[in-house]
């Protein structure tokens, strides 16, 4: 069954709230989305919103390269061979992993469609229901803890706290969040590349009472030679984001000693769920549990990085809450979140439908 028709187009959807983290507060999101159709009907629908700072593509960019190139040269593209197709292009595409993803995404999509049956069930689904965080960005420590506690109501038992300005600042919060939703709720944290190894020090140290589980890219990528000297437990909760762009970059993270303990995946990094798959069997043998990353995203790409976390066996940890943060979205679908755990939809492909 050969693909006949392929569309591209940007959406920029507001967010609920403006959202800071260590170097830039956000007031939207631009979401590239793409549709194609099979012979038969069948659709597939994928999006992208590629991280101009970790990556170096905008969705513009993404946008650009699909309106002007690759919708074209999806036409006729025989959908039973998509992964083939997928391993033939990536080369091409390895500084636009927001194109790759978006076309990975949407063949995934229309493939399993055309079978009939959920993604992740035919990728080999080994798990489902797993708890998601929740993401409060930086802010004063008493809005962070008020927010914290809106959200153990709503069902959330981890949340994920954007650091990264200021480290007293920053464990100030930890410890009256803490202080705040009890032991019942995990603490994770993110520094988005802010800190150096002397505020991570300081930061671990002042916060061990508050038994944070993860911090994840405590240093700017490139600096991940800094971290290998740091004590074992640490190492072990440290997780690779913006140092972990793709399969060559996790080969180096995987070589010992290992600078991060956990590998943040996100499909707008590595160029779609492929992509990302490689990288888990590649931790799996290094012995490297998977904790599942998001930009603000469309349910459409976060189905996605769902359909293959819940076919990895080494997946421990999600943090997929990114289509929260948007005011409205184009698609539905793909997922329900009941008590901050995320179960697949029974539908065909992703399980999403446009509004």
């Amino acid at each position: 069954m050969i693909i006949t028709e392929a569309k591209a187009w940007l959406e920029k959807l507001p967010l609920k709230k403006p959202y800071t983290i260590s170097y830039d507060t956000f007031f939207d999101t631009r979401i590239v989305m793409l549709q194609i159709t099979l012979a038969n009907g069948t659709i597939g629908i994928g999006s992208a919103n590629p991280f101009e700072e970790v990556v170096g593509e905008t969705p513009e960019q993404t946008l650009d390269l699909l309106q002007n190139e690759w919708c074209r040269r999806l036409i006729g593209v025989e959908i039973t061979h998509f992964e083939s197709f997928i391993d033939q292009i990536t080369p091409s595409l390895s500084h636009n992993p927001g194109t790759l993803a978006a076309i990975d995404i949407a063949l995934h999509d229309a493939w399993a469609r055309l079978q009939g049956k959920p993604l992740a069930s035919l990728l080999g689904q080994v798990m489902n229901g797993l708890p998601t965080s929740v993401t409060i960005g930086i802010k004063p420590p008493g809005e962070a803890r008020a927010e914290a506690l809106e959200y153990v109501e709503q069902g959330f038992n981890a949340i994920k706290i954007k650091s990264g300005l200021d480290v007293d600042t920053d464990i100030e919060t930890v410890l009256s969040i803490r202080e705040a939703v009890g032991n019942r709720v995990q603490l994770r944290v993110d520094a988005n590349a802010g800190y150096d190894i002397k505020a991570l020090l300081k930061f671990y140290a002042a916060t061990k009472a508050a038994t944070v589980e993860l911090i994840e890219q405590p240093l700017p990528a490139g600096e991940e030679d800094a971290l290998v000297n740091l004590p074992e437990p640490l190492r072990r909760i440290l997780v690779a984001d913006e140092s972990l762009t793709g399969l060559e970059a996790a080969q180096q993270l995987c070589v010992s000693p290992l600078p991060f303990g956990v590998f943040n995946i996100k499909l707008m990094k590595c160029g779609g769920i492929r992509a990302a798959r490689k990288i888990t069997l590649l931790a799996q043998d290094h012995g490297i549990p998977i904790f599942w990353g998001c930009n603000d995203e469309s349910r459409a790409s976060i189905a996605a990085a769902l359909h293959a976390a819940y076919s990895c066996t080494g997946t421990r940890y999600l943090d997929l809450d990114g289509y929260l943060d948007l005011e409205r979205d184009v698609v539905k679908g793909g997922f329900r979140l009941e008590e901050g755990k995320m179960f697949l939809s029974e539908q065909p492909g992703l399980g999403i439908e446009k509004f």
